[in-house]
């Protein structure tokens, strides 16, 4: 409720009704999932109460958004519109659209006010970082005092009253302000000083990074609100010669992930078919939708015998979170290992994220599967990645508990130990691929299509219209990038 402009600017106005649909169309749409609701639930109970505070409490209506705006204008409740711009997936895109012709048929005035860092219209990237700046930098905005209304407040519906019941997360995050303000806090004074070396692994990420993410994503703290907090925060440690190094550097890195998720948002709110076509043309006919079905199935059970994917997968599916370089590794793993279309795990992928965002999600998904073409092809080696963020096989052991009676200089490849027999082809697949073949393949397969010229001129457009600006404008290139090359972006926060 902190930092919601929408609902200071119609307090100005007049007599507020704050309101809150529950579209029950959205919550059949193949993106979207129990814990996501489950989350949203936790938040309007404790919105309900805050709202309450201020002199009027949140009312609760479900059904089709235009069905419920229509009989609240008929029964005088509604002179005008007030709502945060948002850029979410095709159905809520074609939704706005309803409510924009709505508003329009009625005469009523809808204000959509500009919500963390998206520019809406889009003008160019040229500048937007300082956009950016400008308008993160203004003044979080208070909670306003509210007259109350004579209506019934209504029911906040539980996921089986909307027919969602698959999904359902046992340790996911809970959700409301409260508990984003407690994340946020603890991560700036306590746990945040290890973020920047510390976000890489699945061992060490649960901790030290922030997990605001599905508060952002759901609306119960607002990006400004966070950059404020980390801004005072960075003050504070530059007036404290004391405090560590690594504080200053974990928060500079943490703010210039502020940036990237309003960034890649700004993507989708440019160019919404990122969520169902390939940025880049030329990929259009290397994957098709619907291929390796078998693949996909043991890719979302964790059980495709390769011990760090598996372990992976599966400590997502139980807690709704996962570090940025894991989720990475699991999408590229889908795509270049399995061959998949990335819409079908990009979709399993965005049920198992409570901070699903589509606009940072489906963007990534593309980055991660190389249909993008302007970013690097990055195949990642799944058994290295186990080595190097989970080199004592604690994580595995943990999440992938077939194999305990593997020694531990096996565990990352149990197909090598001589005691393998007894595991593998009962309590735990044998690797459904080759690692190392198909990686191969599909390095062969992707770097083919970049060789063209045709490729070139529709990359230089794509990045033109899409890529960033602060570090200047930078073509594609046709070369492989550097073995080792290790940069990367970082997102969820």
């Amino acid at each position: 409720m902190t930092d919601h402009r929408p609902l200071v600017s119609a307090a100005a106005a007049g007599l507020v009704l704050p309101l809150y649909i529950v579209e029950t169309e959205l919550w059949q749409q193949a993106d979207m999932s129990v814990r996501h609701w489950d989350f949203i639930a936790e938040s309007l109970v404790e919105l309900r109460e805050n709202l309450k505070e201020c002199g009027q409490p949140l009312v609760v209506r479900t059904g089709d958004v235009v069905d419920v705006l229509d009989d609240l204008r008929a029964r005088g409740f509604i002179s005008g519109l007030w709502s945060h711009q948002e850029t979410g997936n095709n159905w809520t895109y074609q939704r706005d659209l309803k409510v924009g012709a709505w508003c329009r048929e009625h005469n009523i005035k809808w204000h959509e006010i500009q919500n963390h860092g998206v520019s809406r219209p889009y003008l160019s990237r040229n500048g937007w970082s300082k956009r950016w700046d400008k308008h993160m930098g203004e003044e979080v905005a208070k909670p306003p005092n509210l007259a109350p209304v004579d209506i019934d407040l209504g029911i906040i519906p539980t996921s089986s009253k909307l027919g969602i019941t698959e999904g359902f997360c046992p340790a996911r995050q809970s959700g409301g302000s409260w508990a984003a303000k407690n994340l946020l806090n603890s991560f700036l004074f306590d746990r945040g000083e290890t973020y920047n070396r510390s976000m890489s692994s699945p061992l060490s990420a649960e901790i030290a990074c922030s997990r605001l993410s599905p508060h952002i994503s759901w609306g119960t703290i607002s990006v400004r609100e966070v950059n404020s907090a980390v801004k005072s925060r960075q003050i504070a440690l530059k007036n404290a010669p004391t405090e560590s190094m690594m504080w200053r550097q974990s928060l500079k890195s943490f703010n210039s992930r502020l940036h990237w998720h309003c960034h890649f948002i700004q993507k989708l709110e440019d160019e919404p078919q990122i969520e169902f076509k390939n940025l880049h043309s030329a990929y259009d006919a290397v994957r098709k939708v619907g291929e390796n079905g078998d693949a996909l199935t043991a890719w979302s059970a964790g059980e495709t015998g390769l011990p760090f994917v598996d372990a992976c997968m599966r400590y997502l599916r139980e807690n709704g979170w996962l570090n940025f370089r894991m989720r990475a590794m699991l999408m590229a793993v889908a795509s270049y290992h399995f061959w998949l279309h990335w819409r079908e795990p990009g979709l399993e992928l965005a049920r198992l994220f409570t901070d699903y965002e589509p606009g940072i999600h489906w963007n990534q998904v593309q980055m991660q599967s190389g249909t993008t073409g302007i970013n690097a092809i990055r195949i990642y080696n799944p058994i290295k990645q186990g080595k190097d963020h989970d080199p004592t096989g604690v994580f595995i052991r943990k999440w992938v508990p077939e194999l305990s009676v593997i020694p531990d200089e096996f565990l990352h490849e149990p197909w090598k130990a001589e005691n393998s027999a007894q595991v593998l082809g009962r309590a735990y697949p044998y690797p459904i691929v080759d690692h190392l073949d198909v990686a191969k393949a599909a390095r062969y397969r992707m770097w083919a299509v970049r060789k063209s010229d045709t490729f070139r001129r529709e990359a230089e457009k794509i990045q033109d219209r899409h890529g960033s600006r602060k570090s200047g404008v930078k073509k594609p290139s046709r070369r492989r990038p550097a073995k080792h090359n290790k940069k990367q972006l970082t997102l969820p926060i």
